[in-house]
């Protein structure tokens, strides 16, 4: 069996806490392992300690504050577990506001009967790990990008240091072949001649397969 789900708690009503508790363990998909809390200053305690839980289900009122003032000191501590909020009423203007500070779903009390609950954070984390991995995928495409930015960028100074001084040699080449050289001079100079515009041609081949993998593709018409 997988690991169960780590859930930090956070509810004043101790007997709602036992229903939750029923709810959770009558969910055969998953396992579930809760620990509670029962006010928003326990609930910081026990996040200072201990960042880990896979997911934050919280109740909306306490004594000492609410639960959008809690999300929004937990996301002031660059915590990111995700939350889900329980409220008693269908107070839409809070879930809007709570959504603000990693708040990942809101719900109502009383909807929150059978297999609605265990569903719903389970849910919340599958959504969770596909952003991730989206968020993974599209960071890793883009320094594949910048790679790919930087070997091109390379490849136009290269083929641009070389261009001169093969410019320079093939001169200098042609000079001395109109002097009164050697045959064997004469020869191997011919052979560096010859070698330099090989050289050259591989050099544009170089440059043109760059300019056509930066240029986008176009759209056939």
């Amino acid at each position: 069996m997988n690991e169960p789900i780590s859930i930090l708690l956070v509810d004043d009503d101790a007997s709602y806490v036992d229903f939750i508790h029923h709810q959770l363990t009558a969910f055969q998909q998953k396992a579930f392992k809760t620990t509670w809390v029962n006010s928003g200053k326990a609930t910081l305690e026990v996040l200072s300690t201990n960042p880990s839980f896979d997911l934050i289900l919280m109740d909306y009122f306490f004594p000492d504050g609410n639960g959008v003032d809690i999300a929004k000191e937990i996301a002031a501590r660059k915590i990111t577990i995700p939350i889900i909020l329980l409220t008693s009423n269908k107070d839409f203007r809070i879930a809007i506001e709570a959504m603000k500070y990693g708040v990942e779903d809101y719900l109502v009390k009383e909807d929150a009967v059978d297999s609605v609950l265990p569903r719903t954070i389970v849910n919340v984390l599958e959504r969770r790990k596909l952003n991730r991995q989206r968020s993974e995928a599209e960071k890793q495409e883009l320094l594949t990008h910048k790679a790919n930015e930087a070997i091109q960028e390379l490849i136009v100074t290269m083929c641009h240091e070389f261009n001169n001084p093969l410019a320079a040699i093939k001169i200098s080449t042609d000079i001395l072949l109109r002097q009164k050289v050697s045959d064997e001079q004469k020869s191997m100079l011919a052979k560096l001649n010859s070698h330099i515009l090989h050289l050259e041609k591989q050099i544009i081949k170089l440059r043109d397969l760059n300019t056509a993998k930066a240029s986008p593709k176009s759209n056939g018409s």
